[in-house]
This record gives structure tokens, C-alpha cells and sequence, in this order.
């Protein structure tokens, strides 16, 4: 049974402090398309849901592109669906250009 109790993080939470202004702008990108580049060489595309202290990343209706090669170009992508990326296996996150568009504080 759900008691109503929220956890509150210990984290002092000032009017101008940089854990609120992080804050602020990761909730900024909650349902924009990313684009996360990986270690091995992929590519996910899909919508922010949320992520964690470790860094890790959930992209909801994510699509996986493989690393293209000499031998043959990156055909369509894998359709993942919910997927969540590693921390320590990214290496770039970027927002979408349509998505990039839409915010309004970045």
C-alpha cells in the first residue's frame, strides 16, 4: 500500500542553486527526441523519459542505427522501443533539431 511518503533529496535546494538549475533544465528535456551516441559505435534516437545519478538514460520509442562501414551504408533503423542506455557506455547526447525548436530555457 502506498503510504504518501515522497522522498526528498538532501540536497539544499536554494532559489538559485546549480542543483536546481540542472534540475530545471533536464526537466526541460523530458519527452524531446535525443539523439545518444555509444562506445560501440551506435546511435539510439528517442524521447527522454527520465535518467538517474548514474547517468543513466530511458528514451521511450527509441530506434537503434548501427555504425555504418566501409563494406556496406547503415540501412534503416532497429526499432527499439523503450530502451535504456548505460551511463558509461555514452558518449554524446544531443537534442534533436525539431526538439531544440520547441524549448523554451535550454
Amino acid at each position: 500500500m502506498f503510504s504518501g511518503f515522497f522522498w526528498q533529496d538532501p540536497v539544499e535546494e536554494t532559489a538559485d542553486s546549480p542543483y536546481l538549475r540542472a534540475r530545471r533544465k533536464l526537466e526541460n528535456l523530458l519527452n524531446k527526441s535525443l539523439r545518444i551516441r555509444m562506445t560501440d559505435g551506435r546511435t539510439l534516437v528517442g524521447c527522454f523519459l527520465c535518467t538517474d545519478r548514474d547517468c543513466n538514460v530511458i528514451l521511450g520509442s527509441a530506434q537503434e542505427y548501427l555504425k555504418p562501414t566501409d563494406s556496406f551504408s547503415a540501412g534503416e533503423p532497429r526499432v527499439l522501443g523503450l530502451a535504456m542506455v548505460p551511463g558509461h557506455h555514452i558518449i554524446s547526447i544531443e537534442v534533436e533539431l525539431e526538439s531544440l525548436n520547441s524549448l523554451q530555457y535550454f
